[in-house]
């Protein structure tokens, strides 16, 4: 009977306590309410979901809100998944408190460096309706992943693979997504390249699914990071106009309503089924091709399986490439790889050995004077980046590219740098005469990438292509703005700081990219366009504007269309399709679009 009574005891304290506890995950991107709060879903690659920021530029944010059911009545620990994104010897500039059904909880968060659970401390609840409010202390980009109810005090996991697992336990998430939706195209990427994409194929009769992680379409172009398009139309000039924007000063509020236009030209498409607020995570395949690509929604969680015959990566990481196996470059390759020399400058243009350097990412931002003096709070932990630098706007040479910052594996701690240094030179500047009504109006919170993955096409693009003027009997897109690549300022002068670029320009009447450049070498049915595109980082420097890539987005949606009417691969519109392809981009001049939905 002892060993009985033992046994029991033994199996109540290893066993009962954690079949009786009781959890909820909340993810604070679904909160009901984000109050002043914004939703980032830029770097779920590399720390696991969207998450809530409180983006106000100094001025603390209104408070985030939901609600939820509690199931049981008991005491609860409440665990937050935070950062402190600029740790040193001064308050943490993230800081902010969690409120439980009006009550705050007494841990300050946002404090601990790298993203990980901090303790927010703990509650008698009861079942029933319960409340959740995010409170930020200081305006200065506090951010919140999920927050976790459990009666264990034990903390989720910290490691990313184990968190990626007992996320989805937590949500109850089916093994493949709970919706399969069928299409004749699918193009992954919203920018001007994948609108331009979308609207080519949808004019010819394509059923299109067109899928963005962000509210708005434009990309770089878009409200939400402001920087004016360049280039010429090539072929598709009304299809570019349809897109493209004004020559406003990059981070200019008017980029508003060249976005409201894209907007209404690209959704007036009965046949292009628009996702915003959908971004993909992954690239189902058989073999060499792509069978899906699996999408969820950044605020709700949703997901969705999309399948079609064909696929456009537009999302400038070249996501869907990646994931699928596709070939692919970054870096800088060396001057012997395809002989991109330039005499006076040739240590910049193409190295002696190749490396992972490539043009930066830029955050832009803007100020308005005001009718009265404002405050500006001290940011000392800004001043690791801005030390003694000024600046009251931000322009396109607001950049930031290192040997030791991955523009994909880093991008989250790029962002925050190019933020220390936003907030540090203007601090640094409000102390100056004359500067005393100045105040942010803007501040982008979204990077803004020139380069990262560029996938391998059947041609790799070149320097050499345009020096020497070559024209391809499959050019599809054309260009005459110069080349200019991008390096940092402290690369020739130690004394500059590090978050701010110069460029090489090369001048050039003319250049012509083939269509061979446009779909990978190695999964039989991806197209690609926009930065992503098959070429050398040089290669790059004049046709990653965005005109040039609408071009790009354009030439791919037309030849989706004659890979549907033959069955074919991109491969095969030209090696067995290329005049009657090519006479169709040439009918675009005089194309009539059909009618807008009613």
């Amino acid at each position: 009977m002892f060993k009985r009574i033992l046994a029991f005891a033994l199996f109540c304290q290893f066993f009962l306590p954690s079949a009786l506890a009781q959890s909820v995950l909340i993810e604070a991107e679904s909160f009901d309410d984000l109050g002043g709060w914004v939703v980032d879903p830029q770097f779920v690659e590399q720390m696991g979901s969207p998450y809530l920021m409180a983006h106000g530029m100094g001025t603390p944010v209104s408070n985030a809100k939901t609600k939820f059911n509690l199931k049981e009545s008991a005491e609860y620990h409440i665990w937050v998944r935070s950062k402190n994104w600029a740790p040193g010897d001064w308050d943490a500039p993230g800081r902010f408190h969690v409120a439980v059904n009006g009550q705050k909880l007494p841990e300050t968060l946002g404090v601990s460096p790298g993203w990980s659970w901090e303790y927010a401390g703990k509650m008698e609840l009861k079942s029933g309706e319960t409340t959740i409010d995010l409170i930020d202390l200081t305006g200065f980009n506090g951010r919140c992943d999920a927050i976790y109810f459990t009666t264990e005090k034990n903390a989720p996991p910290r490691d990313s693979s184990g968190l990626a697992k007992w996320r989805s336990k937590e949500l109850n998430e089916a093994s493949i997504p709970e919706e399969i939706l069928t299409f004749d195209l699918v193009v992954v990427g919203g920018g001007i390249a994948g609108c331009a994409s979308a609207i080519a194929a949808a004019e010819q009769g394509l059923k299109v699914a067109l899928i963005h992680d962000r509210p708005v379409l434009g990309g770089n172009a878009s409200s939400e990071i402001r920087v004016h398009t360049l280039g010429i139309y090539g072929h598709f000039e009304r299809i570019l106009k349809m897109l493209d924007t004004e020559h406003y000063p990059n981070g200019s509020p008017e980029a508003l309503k060249d976005e409201e236009k894209r907007h209404m030209n690209v959704e007036k498409y009965a046949n292009i089924h628009l996702y915003t607020n959908w971004r993909a995570y992954d690239a189902n395949t058989e073999g060499n091709k792509i069978t899906s690509v699996d999408a969820r929604h950044t605020a709700e969680g949703k997901r969705i399986r999309f399948v079609a015959p064909r696929y456009v990566d537009s999302t400038g990481d070249g996501w869907i490439g990646y994931w699928a196996g596709a070939d692919f470059m970054y870096g800088r390759e060396s001057v012997d790889t395809y002989g991109e020399a330039f005499e006076e400058w040739g240590e910049l243009w193409s190295p002696e050995e190749a490396d992972d350097f490539v043009m930066g990412s830029s955050v832009l931002w803007r100020t308005v004077n005001t009718d009265q003096e404002t405050d500006f709070p001290d940011v000392p932990w800004a001043m690791e980046v801005a030390q003694k630098h000024e600046a009251t706007e931000g322009t396109w040479k607001w950049e930031l590219s290192r040997l030791d910052l991955h523009q994909i594996d880093d991008a989250e701690e790029i962002r925050d740098h190019m933020l220390k240094a936003i907030y540090g030179s203007f601090a640094n500047a409000k102390k100056q005469p004359n500067n005393e009504k100045l105040t942010f109006e803007w501040i982008s919170y979204l990077v803004g990438k020139r380069e990262s993955r560029r996938l391998e096409g059947d041609y790799i693009f070149t320097f050499n292509d345009v020096t020497e003027q070559r024209k391809f009997e499959d050019s599809v897109v054309m260009e005459t703005r110069e080349v200019d690549v991008h390096y940092q300022q402290n690369l020739r002068d130690e004394n500059k700081p590090d978050f701010l670029s110069e460029a090489i320009f090369y001048k050039t009447p003319k250049y012509y990219i083939p269509y061979r450049a446009l779909y990978s070498k190695n999964i039989e049915n991806l197209f690609m366009a926009g930065r992503n595109f098959s070429c050398s980082h040089i290669g790059l420097g004049g046709p990653r504007v965005m005109r040039t890539t609408g071009q790009m987005g354009a030439a791919v949606g037309l030849a989706a269309v004659i890979c549907d009417k033959y069955g074919v691969n991109p491969r095969e519109v030209y090696t067995e399709h290329l005049k009657e392809y090519m006479e169709l981009i040439e009918t675009q001049k005089s194309y009539r679009a059909i009618a807008p939905k009613m």
